[in-house]
């Protein structure tokens, strides 16, 4: 069968094929540690689960407008407009399967094939995936370890060209678990509107954040017009197989994304755009509870690495990742990742998975029991002589 050319610049996400491996193993007796994929192992709250099995006993099973549920769109931008300080309106929200339409229909629908859009390195895949498949050229903006996985902004602003079209920027990030600053997203900022550039802000894990306060650039002076922000309930919520996300841009551009999804899914799920509305107006005590569970996690797991031979990591500030340092062991990335897996039973990703810039760290997601987390530690000292 002969594939469209285009196929052979789609990339993919790493987790998935280590999670399968690690699947294998598990079907053959082996009991093995899950650091690898990046979802929280709480159970949706219950409300939610109420509300959803409510509208499925309501009638709501039918197809819906293709940006989005009407109330749900208001719901959104209500949200967004109390945790970004900014004001939003409806017709500003397109709801999604997820959060990762709006990073392919927002870049296809603002970038040309040859253009050049920055991203950060190491990063979410599908970013350099999407950039690929459109046709334009990624440019990584390197996050370094020394600046706390933050990007340099005058690095930045040294990678724009007369054919930069879109600035990517994510925070809390993931892998790193990297925070930018107020000041960080301000410089950044200015570079966008002095070089009349689109930005992309990625914010699931706006609410997973254990100090400071969240800042988003869409706030900022200048920037609602020329921001697509994207946010999903997975992360918040523990709703990962719901897949229900949300873009915020100008009114039109916006069109233009609800146009793209007719063409694509002609409508998220009904009665699980009624279920994203009781978590944006439900109690936030369960997300609440998640969060500092999951600090108190990134804790164990953190002081643990540092005592293993090889290995240094820092303190994230958001997400649930740790994107620890193997340089001391001696070996490369993605050699490591297949010996934790199939010498100690630990599933954990490369930093390759995420880019060039990755290279001498392991990605490792602490989205599983403190008892677990200490069984992996354990093991991974042994593997390396701890």
């Amino acid at each position: 069968m002969q594939l469209a050319d285009r196929m052979s610049r789609l990339g993919t996400e790493t987790a998935f094929e280590v999670l399968a491996r690690a699947k294998q193993l598990e079907a053959e007796g082996r009991h093995i540690i899950h650091l690898e994929i990046g979802e929280p192992d709480f159970d949706t709250p219950q409300h939610i689960i109420d509300a959803a099995c409510e509208a499925l006993n309501s009638g709501w099973t039918h197809y819906g407008p293709s940006a989005g549920d009407p109330e749900l769109r208001q719901v959104a931008a209500a949200h967004i407009s109390k945790s970004r300080g900014m004001p939003c309106e409806a017709d500003e929200v397109v709801i999604v399967p997820g959060a990762k339409p709006i990073i392919y229909w927002g870049i296809t629908a603002v970038v040309n094939a040859g253009d050049e859009v920055i991203y950060p390195n190491p990063g979410f895949p599908i970013f350099e995936s999407m950039i690929n498949f459109v046709g334009a050229k990624p440019v990584p903006i390197p996050l370094r370890e020394e600046n706390e996985f933050r990007l340099d902004v005058e690095e930045l602003a040294s990678l724009v060209t007369d054919k930069t079209s879109m600035i990517i920027i994510n925070s809390p990030q993931n892998p790193t678990g990297g925070v930018l600053t107020k000041e960080d997203l301000a410089a950044s900022a200015e570079v966008a509107l002095a070089n009349d550039l689109m930005v992309m802000s990625d914010e699931p894990y706006e609410q997973v954040l254990y100090e400071g306060t969240h800042h988003s650039i869409a706030a900022l002076d200048g920037m609602k017009e020329r921001t697509i922000l994207l946010d999903c309930l997975s992360k918040t919520f523990a709703m990962t197989g719901w897949r229900l996300g949300y873009g915020v841009m100008n009114k039109e551009l916006a069109a233009q994304i609800a146009k793209l999804q007719t063409n694509c899914t002609s409508c998220v799920t009904s009665f699980v755009q009624r279920a994203g509305i009781a978590a944006l107006t439900g109690p936030m005590g369960p997300s609440e509870a998640m969060v500092a569970e999951f600090k108190r996690r990134r804790d164990v797991i953190v002081d643990g690495l540092n005592e293993i031979p090889g290995i240094s990591c820092l303190r994230p500030h958001g997400a649930f990742y740790v994107f620890p340092n193997i340089t001391g062991t001696g070996i490369d990335s993605r050699t490591l990742e297949g010996k934790c897996l199939e010498e100690a039973d630990v599933a954990v990703l490369s930093g390759t998975a995420f880019g060039e810039y990755g290279e001498g760290y392991l990605r490792m997601c602490y989205a599983n029991s403190v008892e677990n987390i200490q069984i992996a530690l354990q093991r991974l000292g042994g593997l390396l002589g701890g």
